[in-house]
């Protein structure tokens, strides 16, 4: 492959080569550095670049693969950030005017790990003011756009990570989710979005935490393998090693019991999104795994209507209270002009303020009744296939579908099948499931409680019986001399 098209490849194709010798960590940097060159205008998806502290990381890293001593096999990975998690030397603004753009002393724990493995972090990602919307926009950056309809919204919050692998600006972007922050917009975006167990990715010396643990740190990528190498560093250190490929079955080992739910409650979905749903249920009984479709699923339904009240509550916590704006390190004692915050931070900050110590109860008790009912289910079921949303991306400009299948929707309409794994703390990963409309549609796997490696592992089996069409976006083809990968 020329090395100007080495942004193509995922990471672990990409560390294959530097093994074998075929390229280099830094050629590999250059190519990404290449492709965001071709393609920042047309997405933002970044927000702030380090090209000379990546080209250093680059060379450090082609200096250890040379000597055939790698950190880890992330050693050379190019990796964006998400602009709401700290690196040292680089400003932190969450997507908000009210951080001024000042380099913070050190890396959150995350970051820090990938560091240590030797990974190359060169650039932040777009995200919505204080990752609390469902599309990526916000008064500092304006909007980040989808690299498949470039008229459209990648989705929130870490809309800028899911553009960016996406249009092969990187193959690994470090993210959160915070109630489907990373598996929504890998949805919208046809990459991979992988939401740990609560726990597994331990977080320090990071923001104030608004959605408290409800919120974990995770990846998004091109493959469950680079996913899989990514968690395995996040979560034990440095000294990760992925085992060579070896074949999916055509057949599990034993019936895998699927939860397959096509909707919850009355909630409404997209007709091509469920049509997708049903072809690939057909598809993995075929593989020998035992579906159970039930006639109803409301279980999320208490959830969902209190769960949008986290954000408000959280944010009127961090802006009112001395001590934990201070965590901030801004040097600033409060905020300065709340009025530079923007009109979606301005309405949850309001509403926070109103909130009513019943009103946050009603969340925590469906959070409660939601966990016990989940454990109980896993008793019944292996895993549970849903979309990852309820439709395809919509166009920039407005925060949410007013329509979906022809009903009207409130502003969490097309987010109903995610918050559930947020509030009970289980693994989740949204897997590319082919085109609607010429757009991506992503289907959901959820797993028990610290099942993280048996959900990504089913996500290797099925990942190529999911995938259909065109890999990349059609607007941003490879060049037509350019090897395919």
């Amino acid at each position: 492959m020329p090395c100007d098209a080495l942004w193509r490849l995922d990471a672990t194709a990409l560390v294959a080569g530097y093994r074998a010798g075929h390229f280099t960590p830094e050629q590999a940097l250059q190519a990404c550095l290449a492709r965001d060159a071709a393609t920042r205008e047309r997405l933002n998806a970044l927000i702030w670049r380090d090209p000379e502290g990546a080209l250093a990381a680059a060379r450090a890293s082609t200096r250890r693969w040379a000597q055939g001593q790698p950190l880890s096999e992330l050693d050379g990975v190019p990796v964006t950030v998400k602009d709401n998690l700290h690196v040292q030397g680089w400003p932190t603004r969450w997507g908000s005017r009210l951080l001024p753009e000042q380099p913070r002393p050190d890396d959150e724990l995350p970051v820090a790990r990938l560091r240590a493995a030797g990974a190359v972090l060169w650039a932040k990602t777009h995200l919505p003011e204080f990752a609390m919307q469902g599309i990526t926009d916000n008064l500092l950056h304006g909007p980040c756009h989808n690299p498949w309809d470039l008229g459209r919204t990648p989705g929130g919050s870490s809309g800028g990570a899911a553009a960016a692998v996406a249009a092969g600006v990187g193959p690994l972007a470090l993210a959160t989710d915070g109630g489907g922050s990373i598996r929504r917009p890998a949805a919208h975006c046809g990459v991979l979005g992988f939401k740990p167990s609560a726990g597994r990715v331990p977080r320090a010396g990071g923001l104030p935490e608004i959605f408290l643990d409800y919120e974990v740190v995770g990846g998004l990528a091109r493959s469950s393998r680079d996913l899989q190498t990514l968690l395995e560093v996040l979560a034990g250190g440095t000294k990760a090693a992925v085992p060579e490929p070896t074949p999916c079955p055509t057949r599990p080992t034993r019936p895998t019991r699927i939860l397959v739910l096509p909707r919850f409650g009355q909630h409404p979905v997209q007709a091509g999104v469920r049509e997708r749903l049903a072809q690939v249920a057909e598809g993995l009984q075929a593989l020998g795994h035992a579906l159970v479709q039930p006639a109803s699923f409301d279980l999320a339904d208490d959830l969902n209507q209190h769960w949008p009240s986290l954000n408000g509550v959280g944010l009127a916590w961090l802006l009112d209270t001395p001590a934990a704006w201070a965590r901030l390190g801004t040097g600033q004692p409060a905020p300065a002009d709340l009025r530079l915050a923007g009109p979606v931070a301005q309405a949850a900050l309001a509403a926070g303020r109103q909130g009513t110590a019943q009103s946050l109860f009603r969340l925590l008790a469906a959070i409660h009744v939601l966990q016990q009912t989940m454990r109980a289910l896993f008793e019944q079921a292996d895993f549970v296939l849903t979309p990852s949303t309820a439709c395809v991306a919509w166009p920039l400009g407005v925060s949410h579908p007013e329509q979906i299948d022809g009903q009207p929707v409130g502003p969490r309409g097309h987010a109903v099948f995610t918050a559930l794994a947020n509030a009970a703390g289980l693994p989740a990963i949204s897997l590319p499931a082919g085109l609607v409309g010429g757009l991506p549609c992503g289907l959901q796997l959820i797993g028990p409680a610290g099942a993280d490696a048996a959900v990504l592992a089913l996500a290797r089996q099925w990942e190529p019986v999911l995938r259909q069409g065109p890999f990349w976006p059609p607007g941003l083809e490879p060049a037509p001399n350019e090897a395919v990968a």
